[in-house]
């Protein structure tokens, strides 16, 4: 449904667009009208509506998505990795594009799966970091597990034996 702009002074509903420029750095569009009635100029300011993506937790609990909070994750999980921070960025921007396209509503678990997912792939390592954090390991059991489920997603991933027996006590 598209509704009228009105005239700010004589409430007319027959306004013209004299000039439309870009605002607030792209995110807005800034018009001048005028109105047909009385002549009035005004300014209006078109801004892209952005639906609020929420995540529900396990609890039931829902709460704003949060990137920078995939951001932090990522980064303790890459510490000390050959992970550069823009890739972690990158991830991230990934992941919120992913659960925009799910929808506004997204679980925990998804946003999870899909960080995980995406680690895997560039080092596995990390990608258990973030798996002992996210899933709540609470033994070796649970590491073995995680560990088992790489290696099948990615065979290369251990096949390389140590070169010489030095860490072998004799």
């Amino acid at each position: 449904m598209v509704v009228p702009m009105r005239c700010t002074a004589c409430g007319n509903d027959e306004t013209r667009v004299v000039d439309s420029r870009s605002a607030e750095a792209g995110s807005a569009i800034r018009r001048r009208r005028a109105c047909t009635r009385c002549k009035n100029r005004f300014t209006t300011f078109e801004r892209f509506e952005t639906v609020t993506l929420t995540v529900v937790k396990r609890t039931g609990d829902k709460t704003p998505f949060d990137r920078a909070k995939i951001v932090r994750g990522l980064t303790l999980a890459a510490k000390g990795r050959p992970l550069e921070s823009a890739v972690l960025q990158l991830i991230a921007d990934s992941v919120e594009d992913q659960a925009r396209i799910e929808g506004p509503e997204v679980s925990s678990e998804w946003v999870g799966i899909a960080v995980l997912d995406q680690l895997r792939a560039l080092d596995e390592v990390a990608a258990l970091r973030f798996a002992s954090v996210y899933k709540g390991f609470v033994d070796v059991a649970d590491f073995e597990r995680e560990l088992t489920l790489i290696k099948r997603e990615h065979p290369a991933f251990g096949a390389s034996e140590p070169q010489s027996d030095s860490l072998t006590p004799h």
